[in-house]
């Protein structure tokens, strides 16, 4: 099914421009381009539905920026989920397309973050996780100024409110800016400190740290490649159950995928029942097989 998705020379600001031709639909409309699609194959209602859908599939990625990923990525597998939605979606049921969508556009969003590298990277021990998930609100809260480089005072309120070293805060807020910047740099204009000057030493030594931060890499490279032999109801439950700041209620999950509450803890459990089965394997050194069926 074709999909507007924002071109590698195109911005935000155009890719909104241009989806101003794609009207909202109303409860009939949609519902006629939904069966002309499923039983016709009709292409120009698939890129209606799409393209008047594109406004849900921005504001969903949009709550993940704060990853770090490519905005552009983050819409394209959005997209990738609005597709499957509307594959799917079962206009007799009585309830809207966007009600319905929503679940599978978060679910392709959310599992391409797990498949993202450098996001297994990047959150590896507690301090990082929970700057992670905070640092946007607290920068803006601290720095109302979008200033690109957290000031000394933003970063000691951060690090005394999150209860985490003031290297980490400097750390993730270079990453998730993608900014590069030396510890060597000016601290500011009117002083020859430098940053490394205003960090302190949290007892461990620079070869304690590497081998615990490359332990850490491990183990969530293990972590993620154990999610891969999941299948993707599986994977997805576990992500929005185990692994977001926010766990998605059993409810919530019973609604989306159309089972009841106990079966939706069934797949958690067997779920996590695979990953333990894995992760003994790998660490025993034994080889493991994938994805079992639902």
């Amino acid at each position: 099914m074709p999909t507007p998705v924002i071109g590698p020379d195109e911005n935000l600001g155009r890719h909104l421009r241009r989806l101003l031709k794609y009207p909202m639909l109303d409860a009939s409309t949609e519902a006629d381009l939904v069966r002309r699609w499923q039983q016709q194959r009709d292409r120009r209602a698939s890129e209606q539905l799409v393209g008047s859908y594109q406004r849900l599939v921005i504001k969903i990625a949009s709550q993940y920026r704060a990853y770090g990923l490519p905005f552009a990525d983050l819409v394209s597998e959005g997209n990738v989920g609005l597709m499957q939605a509307v594959d799917r979606f079962d206009v007799d049921r009585g309830f809207r397309l966007a009600t319905y969508a929503m679940w599978w556009i978060r679910a392709a969003i959310t599992d391409y973050v797990v498949r993202s590298s450098s996001l297994v990277r990047m959150v590896t021990n507690e301090h990082r996780k929970r700057l992670f998930f905070n640092l946007k609100r607290l920068k803006a809260k601290h720095q109302p100024l979008e200033d690109a480089t957290l000031g000394p005072e933003a970063i000691t309120a951060i690090a005394t409110e999150l209860g985490v070293p003031e290297a980490e805060v400097i750390v993730m807020d270079q990453r998730l800016s993608h900014r590069d910047v030396s510890v060597n740099a000016g601290f500011g204009s009117d002083t020859e400190a430098e940053w490394q000057d205003f960090l302190i030493s949290e007892g461990d030594d620079q070869e304690t740290l590497v081998i615990k931060a490359d332990e850490h890499d491990k183990r969530r490279a293990l972590l993620n490649h154990a999610l891969q032999q999941l299948d993707t109801r599986e994977r997805h439950i576990i992500v929005e159950r185990k692994l977001r700041d926010d766990p998605v209620k059993l409810s919530e999950l019973s609604n989306h995928y159309g089972l009841s509450r106990e079966r939706v803890r069934q797949i958690e459990a067997r779920a996590i029942e695979k990953l333990r089965r894995f992760m003994e394997a790998a660490a025993g050194g034994r080889p493991t097989g994938g994805a079992a069926p639902a």
